[in-house]
């Protein structure tokens, strides 16, 4: 039974990494918005 809390409390911790490296992107990283075009070519249009 130890290992498999350790094991878990292992996971758990894991799990609070990745989570505090996904809240830490979305805090400090700021997407830069752009415009974006692309070409339709008219043979798809007149469908």
């Amino acid at each position: 039974m130890p290992t498999l809390i350790r094991f878990l409390i292992g996971l758990g911790v894991l799990a609070g990494i990745v989570y505090a490296g996904m809240i830490a992107l979305v805090m400090f990283v700021d997407p830069q918005p752009r415009e974006m075009t692309q070409t339709i070519p008219a043979a798809r249009l007149n469908k």
